[in-house]
């Protein structure tokens, strides 16, 4: 649904070039929610931009739903005519809602109708209809001061979906929102993802965000996107930066002595005895040096760093046993073609 290829986007001020996108490659299917991850500077405002040309990229490709955007842009009258056509059926939810403080919730939401041309008796019904599916059917005469965080970010939503859109663009759109409001919005995307099919790309610096909603996600440093993948892809992973980042454990070796793991559950996994099992087959000692465990998509995953004595070469066979589990090992200081379960 969304394809960029080799995009850039340099910026020039006075003399100077910051360079916000390198050569970015990023594929989200139909239907799915996408996040994307990274600190500030990475690149990601500017690449959620590039996405709807907002922004101009300096080179590279954007496709969404099969049309290029990019050769759309600065080729003619007719051109920029398919180009705002295109981006009607992109919808845009900001960090700060940008609302327009003199007018109704309703009108708020009618006012993209308003631009296309909708004939008022249709914006009305329209945005009425979409206050309902957002949950503010009956905020619809209310101003934008009289409203919380949450129901401001929900107009938001409305609006961007008042052009009927195939994809939704959420730029930080939780990142200003306490944690309880933030996850009901998360809730609200998701559940709009599933009843619309809407195609979802977010951006954010919350890996919560990403552990909510995401079916897929990318990690973003210095204008690159660094890894991608499904989320259960990414946690089968040895070496992850997202996964790690998803489940964070910690702790050092007691001793030199000494093997650590981390172990990756996920699915049915996750409800099994394994490490129990694991003492118990080979009379050994384990320690747990720290442990992650939350729902993502629907599933249970975990991780667990643990240790285990004796150097690598003396618990190979626990390993191994491990690995038969369908569990993904990473053992700290190996290379990671001995880190997977079936690597040879």
């Amino acid at each position: 649904m969304i394809t960029t290829s080799g995009l850039t986007k340099v910026y020039r001020s006075r003399g100077r070039e910051v360079t916000a996108l390198d050569g970015v490659d990023l594929h989200v299917r139909e239907g799915e929610v996408y996040g994307v991850i990274g600190q500030s500077g990475a690149g990601k405002s500017s690449l959620i931009r590039c996405v709807n040309l907002l922004e101009r990229p300096t080179a590279g490709t954007v496709t969404v739903a099969g049309q290029d955007l990019t050769a759309l842009a600065g080729r003619g009258s007719r051109a920029s005519r398919e180009l705002r056509r295109a981006r009607s059926r992109i919808g845009m939810v900001f960090q700060h809602f940008n609302l327009l403080s003199t007018r109704t919730v309703q009108d708020n939401v009618e006012l993209p109708l308003e631009i296309l041309g909708t004939p008022g008796r249709e914006r009305s019904r329209k945005a009425l209809e979409l206050l309902d599916l957002v949950g503010l059917s009956g905020q619809a005469k209310a101003y934008p001061a009289q409203l919380s965080g949450g129901q401001k970010q929900r107009v938001g939503i409305a609006r961007a979906l008042a052009g009927d859109p195939k994809v939704l663009l959420s730029d930080e759109a939780t990142s200003a929102l306490d944690p309880e409001t933030t996850r009901s919005v998360l809730q609200l995307l998701r559940d709009l993802n599933r009843q619309l099919g809407l195609t979802v790309l977010l951006i954010t610096h919350e890996m919560d965000v990403v552990k909510s909603i995401c079916d897929s996600a990318a990690l973003m440093e210095n204008g690159r996107i660094v890894e991608s993948g499904t989320v259960s892809e990414l946690l089968a992973t040895p070496g992850s930066e997202l996964a790690a980042a998803l489940f964070p454990v910690s702790g050092d070796a007691s001793g030199d002595d000494r093997t650590v793991i981390d172990v990756t559950f996920n699915g049915d996994a996750a409800a099994r005895p394994v490490i129990s099992q694991l003492s118990r087959t080979y009379n050994i000692d384990i320690s747990i040096l720290g442990a992650a465990m939350d729902t993502v998509a629907g599933r249970q995953v975990g991780r667990m760093r643990i240790e285990l004595p004796g150097g690598y070469e003396e618990n190979v066979v626990p390993i191994g046993f491990l690995r038969e589990q369908g569990l993904q090992l990473d053992v700290l200081g190996q290379e990671p073609l001995l880190l997977t379960g079936g690597a040879k």
